[in-house]
């Protein structure tokens, strides 16, 4: 069966000229059909790292063989028997098992984009330096973007026998464009055309998570902007503390996200270095441009050493570290807000639009989002340390283990990009209960610490202050009263330092109007840090 029957093409091509004069190298092709088309979803088998799952696919999958299939299992097509592209030392095919077992395309084929990208990229730099002509270079471009065009169409048949994303391409190339595409693979391995392919996948999500950090940040800004004045209960160790504003604890989140922004771009930065041209660990003998491709396809330079650039994954790693933060912080964030939803805080009511119920509670509403970005946090982590462990034994240079590095780097960007675009959703259609609130404020003696900051006013060394305001709180907590009821005379009985003015420190309202040092929870500190976010965020 001809590649041309299996994609279902056949006179469809928008480019069927140009690819049929392609057989001819003396033929140039249009100057047009050298430009590979954007990104776009890929409808039946994969490509925007936004999937929150492994979408289904539609290629010849192979099931465990019959004894009267197993040539049509193996190989994916029972008319004919196609030799591997690196079979020509192998007497025998490999097992259907084995087969099976290996095949990477069923997950890598989200790289399809990437790797005509820089398959693209390697034909013009051959051409340059006179490895392959002017007119079979534009034969092969102009493959790979109808390549590109029928796998964002959906009429692009992914084959297990052809192990893949790459050989996949480059058969189908060979199909097209016939002799030509045969020079595609001069002076580069899959060693180095797979690294090529995840640096450039990477730095294309990092982007897109770089843009949902900030979306989130906004959102969360805008939160606290609404909500200006508004007093909370601090807490440490989960037992009230000291009053916050509301914005300032919305803001603390807005500034763990600027930190996890930062090293997202710290991670673009370190892998936006070439591996191409690098080939299986050593290089190459043949007149190739390194520094022409890493141009072409927006890396700062080639990678120094051919060795390193095709054995370590630490670029994948340090990603994935980077989400794993991501995760943790948005984790945090989702568990405070699934107490303050709870009945026992009464903090927060999440709208209908973000909220579920029960199968069998008809009066529940269950904030699930958030305890779903908690818990796909695990998945995260589990991510990371799923590569950390695979890379952790490896000898130089390339081991097959390292197809293994594509499925968690999948899941860790779908999975961050999910719960980002989640958490952002929740914070637009949250409400915040000023009344339970107000009713919180008096448990606690939120004020105790400023009123040991009132003894230090009065000349008081601070351990002597801390030592008073324990011994007024003993007798609140005794009368079963807050601070500011306790007398001038019952607080003189501790200590005669005590004045009139010492009732301006108390009361939570009091309490937050002393707060001045910078960075804190004092109402002109926070209207300083809502300025600085959204003078940052352009709102």
């Amino acid at each position: 069966m001809s590649l041309a029957v299996a994609l279902n093409v056949s006179g469809a091509s928008r480019c069927s000229s140009a690819l049929s004069a392609a057989r001819s190298p003396s033929a140039p092709l249009s100057s047009a059909h050298q430009h590979t088309p954007r990104h776009a979803a890929l409808r039946l088998a994969s490509a925007p790292a936004v999937s929150a799952s492994r979408p289904a696919l539609q290629m010849s999958a192979p099931n465990p063989p019959s004894a009267a299939g197993s040539e049509a299992a193996a190989g994916g097509a029972a008319e004919e028997k196609e030799q591997k592209l690196w079979g020509g030392r192998f007497e025998e095919a490999v097992t259907p098992a084995v087969e099976r077992f290996g095949q990477s395309v069923s997950f890598d084929q989200k790289l399809y984009a990437v790797d005509i990208q820089g398959s693209t990229a390697h034909a013009n730099m051959l051409a340059k330096q006179g490895l392959m002509s002017e007119a079979e270079r534009d034969a092969v471009v102009a493959g790979l973007g109808e390549i590109q065009r029928r796998i964002e169409a959906g009429q692009f048949e992914w084959r297990l026998d052809r192990e893949d994303v790459h050989m996949n391409v480059e058969a189908a190339l060979t199909d097209l464009v016939g002799e030509p595409a045969k020079k595609l693979h001069t002076a580069r391995s899959r060693n180095d055309q797979v690294c090529t392919d995840v640096r450039l996948w990477c730095r294309g999500a990092i982007a897109q998570l770089l843009e949902r950090v900030a979306r989130l940040q906004t959102a969360l800004v805008q939160l606290a902007g609404a909500n200006e004045g508004l007093v909370v209960p601090g807490y440490t160790h989960l037992q009230r503390a000291q009053p916050l504003l509301l914005a300032h604890v919305l803001l603390a989140y807005v500034e763990m996200l600027e930190r996890d922004a930062g090293r997202l771009r710290d991670c673009s930065a370190r892998l936006n270095f070439s591996p191409l041209g690098s080939c299986a660990l050593a290089g190459t003998g043949l007149p190739i441009d390194r520094h022409h491709t890493a141009q072409a396809l927006g890396f700062t330079a080639p990678l120094r050493n051919s060795v390193d650039a095709v054995s370590d994954r630490d670029f994948v790693v340090e990603l994935l570290a980077a989400n794993s933060i991501v995760a943790v912080h948005l984790s945090r964030l989702a568990e405070e807000w699934v107490l303050w939803a709870s009945e026992e805080f009464g903090f927060l009511t999440p709208s209908d639009r973000v909220s579920t119920g029960s199968s069998i509670m008809p009066q529940k509403k269950n904030p699930d989002p958030m305890e779903l970005v908690r818990g796909k946090s695990a998945r995260v982590i589990g991510d990371l340390t799923t590569l950390l462990v695979l890379c952790k034994g490896l000898p130089l240079a390339y081991n097959r283990d390292l197809q293994e590095d594509k499925e968690p780097l999948f899941d860790s960007v779908d999975t961050v990009l999910a719960m980002l675009e989640v958490t952002a959703e929740f914070a637009l259609n949250v409400s915040f209960n000023r009344h339970r609130i107000a009713q919180s404020l008096p448990a606690g003696h939120l004020d105790a610490t400023t009123l040991a900051d009132y003894l230090v006013y009065k000349g008081m060394p601070f351990r002597t202050s801390h030592d008073v305001v324990g011994r007024a709180v003993a007798i609140a907590v005794a009368r079963g009263v807050e601070l500011s009821a306790l007398s001038l005379s019952e607080l003189r009985a501790l200590n005669p330092i005590f004045e009139d003015d010492v009732y301006s420190f108390l009361g939570v309202e009091n309490s937050i109007s002393k707060f001045r040092s910078f960075g804190s929870t004092g109402a002109a500190c926070v209207d300083e840090q809502l300025k600085f976010w959204r003078d940052k965020l352009q709102l």
